[in-house]
């Protein structure tokens, strides 16, 4: 643990990220000299001490890149962190990886895409990689979550790995920390600002033997994640979307430029026996779980919240609210609806 706690004194110093600890492990060509030449604070030093007293009692751990457990993707990629804080199942990050990311505002046709895919691919022990963000992310987690068994999707935050953002995905968080793994490389407890969700993008890119697109905006984080894939030379596809959406310009625009493949569905990858003893019913169950119960958490939401979302109308949530409440899934709160 003491090469741990050296490096997070350098890391934790501040003005020093992956780049600039890289260039002083080269300038003095140890991690002891690193630490000895810079002075270590003793604020810095204290808030270590207690950031990692805060991990230990949480079950977190840290992993080093000169770990065997580190992901030997990532530590391909320049300037990566040089450490992660994991909360799960630490096998999780010997696998395969995949990534898949996408708008937040998907529509319920793009998120039953990729559930699908993200299924298909833990089925054949890939695990699924995203941001935990609402929309596209959460329907790559729930539909990995879907296969039978353990290690089977990678959340990667922008604040402290123990930090849950958004709070609705709460429960999808606890169920990733028992059937996946959790990872930041940010300090535990960090609450993230926006230049904090760039850098959780490159590790997203980073973690994956390949990249799945779904729907995003030209100028969205998960183009970012999808052009930081192009530049560690990671295979990525694009599933192509209606031209009128601007939900589609990202996937189509990267299909067009010849950067990404087509992805029609998961038999681009592999041949699957399909499961057609009630197509009708498994449709419906994808569409409401990925639609409106993956944004209703522990924090209340309102209708006219879950009308923008969802891209419904009123009439609509409040039909499918009531199928919900009725099977024990939601129910109504002070300031809207929260799960069961």
């Amino acid at each position: 643990m003491s090469d741990i706690f050296n490096k997070l004194l350098v890391l934790r110093t501040p003005g020093i990220g992956p780049a600039k600890y890289n260039e002083l492990i080269r300038k003095f060509e140890s991690l002891d000299a690193v630490v000895a030449a810079i002075g270590i604070d003793a604020d810095v030093r204290n808030n270590v001490l207690r950031e990692m007293d805060a991990a230990h009692s949480m079950g977190i751990k840290y992993i080093s890149d000169d770990d065997d457990l580190y992901p030997w993707n990532l530590k391909q990629v320049k300037n990566h962190a040089p450490v992660i804080c994991v909360r799960g199942n630490l096998e999780t990050l010997k696998k395969d990886m995949v990534a898949m990311v996408g708008t937040r505002h998907a529509t319920a046709a793009g998120m039953k895409i990729i559930a699908d895919l993200a299924q298909g691919f833990a089925e054949h022990n890939v695990a699924v990689v995203s941001g935990m963000a609402i929309g596209t992310d959460t329907a790559a987690h729930r539909g990995a979550l879907r296969a039978t068994g353990n290690t089977q999707t990678v959340a990667v935050l922008a604040g402290g790995v123990d930090y849950i953002w958004p709070v609705e995905n709460e429960s999808l968080y606890w169920e990733i920390v028992e059937r996946g793994a959790v990872i930041s490389e940010m300090p535990v407890g960090f609450v993230p600002v926006a230049t904090n969700f760039v850098m959780r993008n490159r590790i997203v890119a980073g973690l994956a033997n390949r990249l799945i697109l779904g729907e995003a905006d030209e100028k969205s984080g998960s183009m970012t994640t999808a052009r930081f894939a192009i530049d560690y030379e990671r295979d990525v596809w694009a599933i192509p979307s209606h031209p009128t959406d601007l939900r589609a310009v990202g996937p189509n625009s990267l299909i067009r430029s010849g950067a990404a493949k087509l992805c029609m569905g998961i038999n681009d990858f592999w041949e699957i026996q399909k499961n057609e003893s009630n197509p009708k019913k498994k449709s419906q169950k994808n569409e409401s779980e990925f639609n409106l119960i993956d944004m209703i958490g522990t924090i209340p939401v309102s209708e006219s919240v879950l009308t923008e979302l969802a891209k419904k109308t009123v009439s609509e949530i409040k039909s499918e609210l009531v199928v919900l409440e009725l099977q024990g899934l939601v129910r109504k709160v002070d300031g809207g609806y929260v799960r069961a």
